[in-house]
């Protein structure tokens, strides 16, 4: 690897892990150890007291911390089955079936990634209030799939236009019908696609901020990143609880991309071989 290269990738690594490393630092240290001056790199006392204050303690903070974690995995477990669900039937439509309009709705769909994700909040949030959708649980999910499926919908027909066609036309001869065809030959050979599809789909759901900040006002369905972010201006948290909360944050979606990095990065690049 050549000097400059290195170093460019020195400085992403910085860039990226310095800022968890001293959330974590600061999750393990109490108030007055935070605050001290000079500045302690490596906590000097450990301590796992802020996230058994999060985790088991009394009081609003810890209680919204909890509740929000429930929302964030509720929403983003919804919206993925849904969104993995709903991508396979569409995928294997446009894969192997030929019907008028094919192509046109096909490319209509992928066409509709190249949009701004910003530029449908307003319209999205007017939808959600005249349904009654604003606040709940089934407006965020609704929100999530619509944004999510496009991508969802080119990774799995890039894994079933790969697959050979002699296995299903085999099993049609044997008079299988397209649904049984696509439970019993498609599906079961498409597991890893199918994989790569719920980890991306449910990783993006984790990470989104903005929709749910605007599409839940309240705490009854806020998720846990939009709460993180709002404890600082409605109560007085000590910052050791903060960055107790982020690092429980990204523990999911380190562990899941840690353990299935390979279905994670075959996926994206089955996405873009077509």
């Amino acid at each position: 690897m050549k000097p400059a290269r290195r170093i460019g990738l020195a400085l992403l690594l910085l860039w990226s892990l310095v800022p968890i490393y001293w959330a974590v630092r600061t999750s393990l240290q109490t108030e007055s150890d935070a605050r001290a001056t000079p500045v302690q790199f490596l906590p000097l006392n450990p301590t796992l007291e802020n996230y058994r204050t999060l985790l088991t303690g009394d009081g609003e903070v810890p209680a919204q911390i909890r509740r929000s974690a429930w929302n964030i995995v509720i929403e983003c477990g919804a919206a993925t089955v849904v969104t993995v669900l709903l991508a396979t039937l569409a995928a294997y439509a446009f894969a192997r079936m030929r019907f008028r309009g094919r192509k046109v709705i096909f490319y209509t769909v992928l066409a509709t990634m190249t949009l701004p994700a910003y530029t449908t909040l307003i319209p999205l949030y007017r939808i959600m209030s005249q349904f009654s959708l604003v606040n709940t649980y089934t407006g965020i999910v609704l929100v999530y799939v619509s944004g999510f499926l496009p991508l969802a919908t080119w990774v799995l027909y890039n894994y079933f236009s790969s697959m050979p066609v002699s296995l299903e036309e085999a099993a049609t001869v044997d008079g299988a019908g397209r649904l049984q065809v696509l439970w019993h030959i498609v599906l079961p050979l498409a597991r890893p696609g199918i994989i790569s599809t719920a980890l991306i789909t449910f990783l993006f759901a984790w990470a989104q901020f903005l929709f749910p900040l605007v599409l839940s006002s309240d705490l009854s369905t806020q998720p846990l990143t939009v709460v993180i972010a709002g404890l600082q201006g409605r109560h007085v948290v000590p910052v050791t609880l903060l960055d107790a909360a982020g690092v429980l944050a990204i523990v999911v979606p380190v562990v899941l991309a840690l353990t299935f990095n390979r279905y994670i990065v075959n996926g994206l690049l089955a996405g873009s071989t077509r």
